[in-house]
């Protein structure tokens, strides 16, 4: 049995288990803070995210509480986002398993009567997020008065999203005598005020720098049209392999998922408006491998752990310095090598100059450098592909032609020009008709023009429908990169 994870005060029967998760050795925080927690000690712990946090509170706190009983579990985490609240789960429900202990999320998205009934059953560790909780509270459905343990995970995330009345009204209803576990990237601010008023004389421990390095990964900044930015994105999760890929918006998110998965790429889109099944599907197919790349707001962007992320792309550019670094964290984690995308149209040259500058970066923006040729089967398909920008419009002489046309020779290849010549309409030579011909002609005409205008609206439909088939088969400029 590992003598290293035993020195720390783990119990075997975790430890064993521990080490069938593949863990043998500690990480930096889970040194520091597993044998003060396991001592009854509260902890303030300062340590970036996937530095093994979700061990260093998890193992106590199985290790020490009690069974729970019905509606009054034992223990609480509280955690900013339904991905972070279920990730703690997955990973803790092996552990507490071993003392048979059950463990429930707790979230928004999903159906809250299940939640009630599993409360009921009785449930002895609840990883929440704090509306849905405050949600049960107010319901009478839960009670905290029992709780002997609390940790607060990623608590400046949950700072900046305006959660600090939600937290405060919870820790009011938990019995001010528990142990209290916080942890966050960093400690001051009004994470300091939870410290101060919600824990008592804790343990200070801070591992790594209060931000993720982001001089351990490859930066790039690429001056890019925005008409460009898909065909780019498709080469670069080609050559990179697994990518996360950041919009600014939902609709964003969801529309450049779509125009890559038009395009061949096998993507999924993450955001606050999906349901939290849609949600957890797309995590779990990106972590999984079914899915080369995740398309994401910055809901993603801190609290989800996803292993060898090769590539983060910045399809819209961050608000600020802040989010361009825990967007970038989401690649070279853990040692692992890793390269950060950020497209810039001319638009955005200032903006990303001054994040460059208060980031303490000094890559230049450059056309980008990708070698290779990377577009869609359709496009490949094409005859007219050539291989250079804007290379799908055929030759004029060939648009000219009447005979690929079906037209007559007086075809301009300009709009609204198929009105033939004046001399050649009334030359009967050419029309192949005689003047008895021509005056039946004219008449059919006038006959048809009368009957045109008064066809049924489901007539005129047909003939609007094909002209816009018309239109709609032309193919779109394209940009590829060699």
């Amino acid at each position: 049995m590992n003598n290293e994870l035993l020195s720390l005060g783990i119990p075997p029967r975790l430890v064993a288990a521990l080490e069938k998760a593949g863990i043998r050795e500690p990480f930096e925080i889970q040194q520091k803070t597993i044998p003060d927690a396991l001592e009854g000690h509260d902890i303030c712990g300062r340590a970036p995210t996937g530095s093994g946090k979700t061990i260093a509170f998890g193992i106590p706190l199985i290790a020490r509480i009690n069974k729970g009983k019905p509606k009054r579990p034992s223990a609480l985490i509280l955690a900013p986002t339904r991905e972070l609240a279920e990730q703690i789960s997955v990973e803790l429900r092996p552990f507490a398993r071993i003392e048979s202990f059950n463990i429930l999320p707790i979230y928004g998205g999903v159906s809250i009567h299940r939640q009630v009934q599993q409360l009921r059953r009785g449930v002895d560790i609840i990883v929440a997020t704090p509306g849905r909780l405050i949600d049960l509270l107010d319901r009478n459905t839960l009670k905290l008065d029992q709780i002997e343990f609390v940790v607060i995970d990623e608590a400046d995330r949950m700072a900046d999203m305006g959660f600090l009345p939600q937290i405060k009204e919870i820790l009011a209803y938990v019995k001010p005598d528990r142990q209290t576990l916080l942890f966050s990237a960093t400690l001051d601010g009004d994470v300091k005020i939870l410290t101060q008023q919600y824990q008592n004389n804790p343990v200070r421990h801070e591992v790594g720098s209060s931000q993720p390095d982001i001089h351990s990964m490859t930066h790039k900044f690429w001056s890019i049209n925005r008409s460009d930015r898909i065909p780019m994105t498709a080469q670069v999760i080609e050559k990179f392999g697994r990518t996360i890929v950041f919009t600014r918006s939902k609709y964003g998110a969801d529309r450049t998922a779509q125009q890559l998965l038009k395009a061949g790429v096998n993507v999924a889109a993450i955001h606050g408006d999906l349901s939290q099944h849609k949600r957890k599907n797309a995590l779990a197919s990106f972590s999984n491998g079914k899915v080369q790349a995740l398309i994401a707001t910055d809901v993603a962007a801190r609290g989800i752990h996803v292993d060898s992320v090769e590539c983060v792309i910045h399809y819209d550019p961050p608000a600020n310095a802040k989010d361009y670094t825990h967007r970038s964290g989401r690649t070279a984690r853990a040692g692992s090598k890793g390269t950060v995308i950020s497209y810039v149209d001319r638009a955005q040259n200032k903006l990303v100059t001054r994040l460059q500058k208060t980031l303490r970066l000094s890559m230049p923006i450059i056309p980008p450098d990708i070698q290779f040729k990377s577009i869609t089967p359709k496009d490949i398909n094409s005859s007219n592909y050539t291989g250079k920008k804007k290379n799908f419009r055929k030759n004029n002489d060939d648009n000219n032609d009447s005979s690929s046309r079906g037209h007559s020779s007086n075809y301009t290849g300009k709009k609204k020009n198929f009105k033939k010549n004046n001399d050649d309409n009334n030359d009967s030579s050419s029309q192949g008709h005689s003047s008895n011909q021509k005056k039946k002609s004219n008449k059919r005409s006038t006959q048809n023009f009368g009957k045109a205008k008064n066809q049924p609206k489901s007539f005129r439909s047909r003939k609007k429908s094909a002209k816009n088939r018309k239109k709609r088969s032309k193919q779109p400029p394209v940009t590829v990169y060699s």
